[in-house]
């Protein structure tokens, strides 16, 4: 099983060349022109002269490989109702049966371990592949964090999965706190756990 961890720090609007496994704004985390659907509005990154925010990084990844085919992960990200089951974070809840993603521009709903409910707006999709969201309390505008799925295969029956938390345009002051603790072990837990539950099912 092989694993690589990587973050990139504040600011990183650009996009640079690639580094393998991860990439951080390279082509290969970036979809096709026909996945992708435009935020709502743009939105520019917190500016405030506080340290602590300007030196965490704002880009955080973490990549393993799973005993199991590309089809049989995407099926365990791309249904809301399975999230829970393989959330490192400890942060979802639940979310109600029959919203499996199919495409870019959908929406669907999770309720938090704090009872709280968030829209997530999905951005990227390709099947099998790639996906990835913004969330938002229901209603209001998305605060700019985004949660990001890589799927590659990497030989029989095996898939290596690459998970991003990107919080570059987060302008929420209140959320800065949580998005420094997203960690990229806190990521890693997450994938660890989905391919518990993926590889378990061989």
């Amino acid at each position: 099983m092989g694993l690589t961890v990587t973050a990139t720090r504040f600011p990183c609007p650009g996009r640079g060349p690639g580094t393998g496994i991860v990439a951080f704004g390279a082509s290969s985390t970036r979809p096709e022109a026909s996945a992708v659907r435009p935020w709502p509005e743009r939105v520019t990154p917190y500016d405030g002269a506080m340290t602590a925010e300007q030196d965490a990084p704002r880009v955080v990844s973490a990549s393993r490989e799973i005993a199991a085919a590309p089809e049989r992960i995407f099926e365990l990200i791309a249904d809301p109702a399975q999230q829970p089951r393989w959330d490192g974070n400890d942060n979802l809840r639940e979310a109600q049966a029959g919203q499996r993603i199919r495409r870019a521009g959908d929406v669907f709903t999770m309720t938090l371990t704090t009872g709280s409910v968030r829209q997530n707006h999905v951005v990227e999709f390709e099947e099998a592949r790639r996906i990835a969201w913004h969330p938002s309390e229901v209603g209001r505008r998305q605060p700019g964090h985004l949660w990001r799925w890589e799927l590659a295969p990497a030989g029989d029956s095996r898939t290596l999965v690459t998970h991003t938390y990107d919080w570059t345009l987060l302008t929420d002051r209140n959320r800065l706190p949580r998005a420094r603790s997203t960690t990229s072990e806190k990521l890693m837990a997450s994938l660890d756990r989905l391919a518990a539950i993926a590889e378990a099912a061989h």
